[in-house]
């Protein structure tokens, strides 16, 4: 099944000298050229974590829209915005930016968030679940609210004696960019959630790890994930196709400086851990092998299969160069055996 294949960065930085990336500036520069550099060996995406009080990125839209004006064809999107964080309306309008600077290339993958660095770090942005409802359940009501203002439809009422004229009727946030509300993506951890997904016609993120709902391995529960997705969405009589990404650590080993740095990680299996204080996840193992023994692997890999959209995690800790070379080596020894080219 031909794919769309993306990397998605996390967007560490750290004063260790190994490090390619050792401060704010650099992950931001280098991001921008990863993605440049990306389009050029014939990438489809390229998506960038967020996270707040972290040396990770946080704040995505002026990355994206750095990106959009310097590529051309790339998909640009995140994986995923913590709407918890999130004032819906002022996000509609950066987002509506972003998505026009790139002229209509953005994927953008929300969520109610996962664990973060601090406690409640909502709260420090002046957010408050409302009565009777957890944080979770906030995240949830601002995506809904972030969807209905994408539509465009006005809904403020205009000043009777405005600044400048205003157009007849309701007003609508600005800039409006057309189409995005239906390239919006959200993370599911769960099949509960994916299923809701669907049902608000989101597309698909299915990251490296999920709640353990069913004790089976991390690929085969993430499959029927996709599977109950796609009967949500069909059954939701939404007139587009769904489209469904999965993440995945993949290296191959080509070159005495990839068996180096992931050599070690070829025994890499399934995890299970405690992500929340009652929640049980399973996190996905991670691919590192040479050309032949890993399409052999990937190709056991039920949800890869299952999906339209893989988006390749990066060490982009480890500078440009580096990263070109990691994605290149799938592209070229690895995707076309799979016939994901």
């Amino acid at each position: 099944m031909t794919k769309k294949i993306g990397f998605l960065s996390f967007g560490h930085w750290s004063s260790h000298p190994a490090y390619r990336a050792r401060t704010a500036s650099d992950t931001l520069l280098q991001s921008i050229d990863l993605a440049v550099a990306a389009e050029e060996i014939g990438l489809d995406g390229a998506y960038f974590r967020v996270h707040h009080f972290a040396s990770q990125l946080a704040s995505p839209f002026p990355l994206l829209s750095a990106i959009g004006a310097k590529t051309s064809k790339i998909e640009i999107g995140t994986g995923v915005i913590d709407m918890r964080y999130e004032n819906p309306l002022y996000m509609v309008e950066d987002a509506g930016a972003a998505d026009l600077i790139s002229e209509g290339r953005l994927q953008l993958g929300i969520s109610r968030g996962s664990p973060e660095q601090v406690i409640d770090g909502w709260r420090y942005f002046g957010y408050e679940p409302e009565e009777g409802d957890t944080d979770a359940d906030m995240g949830r009501r601002k995506a809904l609210e972030f969807l209905e203002r994408l539509d465009g439809e006005g809904f403020a009422e205009p000043n009777p004696y405005p600044m400048f004229p205003n157009p007849p009727g309701l007003l609508r946030l600005e800039p409006y960019s057309e189409g995005l509300r239906e390239r919006i993506w959200w993370g599911a951890a769960s099949n509960a959630t994916a299923i809701w997904a669907a049902e608000n016609g989101m597309h698909l993120q299915s990251s490296t790890l999920k709640y353990d709902e069913s004790g089976k391995p991390f690929h085969v529960q993430q499959a029927e994930q996709i599977r109950l997705y796609k009967e949500a969405w069909e059954k939701a009589g939404h007139q587009r196709e769904p489209r469904v990404s999965v993440s995945r650590s993949i290296f191959a080993l080509v070159n005495d400086q990839d068996r180096y740095y992931f050599g070690q990680e070829s025994d890499r299996r399934d995890k299970i851990g405690m992500i929340e204080q009652d929640k049980r996840a399973i996190f996905g193992r991670s691919y590192a092998a040479e050309p032949d023994q890993l399409i052999k692997e990937l190709a056991q890999d039920e949800a890869i299969q299952e999906a339209d959209t893989l988006l390749l995690t990066i060490p982009n800790t480890l500078g440009v160069d580096y990263n070109v070379h990691v994605l290149s080596s799938i592209l070229e020894h690895v995707a076309p055996a799979l016939g994901w080219r």
